[in-house]
């Protein structure tokens, strides 16, 4: 279990937990708003099959208190950086800082990672909600592009490691 100390607005303790025999099926279930379906799947199964299907991303749980609320996935590139990528909080949980606590618990763990020097994810140019959490949370642009979608990064440095 990845855990920081970060809770979400109602209290919770926000976790990062293996996918395992007791809780795929509900990460597997976990579903967005409709309105965000132009920037993430209808479900996180495509994310899960993804990690378990090729051999680049490492899928995790995500936690608030006991219930798998949503899920992440993370991977180390080729030139040392690690990237945070698939994060999809259930649509009737979202607004409750749960993906805020996900971005702040995950980023302090891979800053602890040997060698992690960088923190990057990239975005849909579109996706204005994923722009104004990633820049509170002191991401950057960069000059690159993946997919079509915004590469942004956080030095490892930066990245909080306890609740503020």
């Amino acid at each position: 279990m990845i855990d920081h100390g970060f809770s979400d607005r109602t209290g919770r303790r926000v976790t990062l937990r293996e996918v395992d025999s007791d809780n795929w099926r509900a990460v597997a279930d976990v579903a967005p708003l409709d309105s965000q379906r132009d920037h993430v799947p209808a479900l996180a199964a495509r994310y899960l099959l993804l990690s378990m299907r090729e051999d680049t991303w490492n899928s995790l749980a995500v936690h608030a208190g006991d219930l798998a609320l949503g899920h992440v996935m993370w991977a180390r590139d080729d030139d040392g950086s690690y990237w945070i990528g698939g994060m999809l909080i259930d649509g009737p949980e979202q607004g409750r800082g749960i993906g805020r606590a996900v971005m702040r618990t995950l980023t302090a763990w891979l800053a602890e990672q040997d060698g992690c020097e960088v923190v990057r994810l990239s975005y849909a140019p579109g996706n204005t909600a994923a722009a104004t959490l990633y820049t509170s949370l002191g991401f950057r642009p960069t000059d690159d592009v993946e997919d079509d979608e915004v590469v942004v990064e956080l030095p490892a440095r930066d990245a909080v490691v306890g609740p503020v």
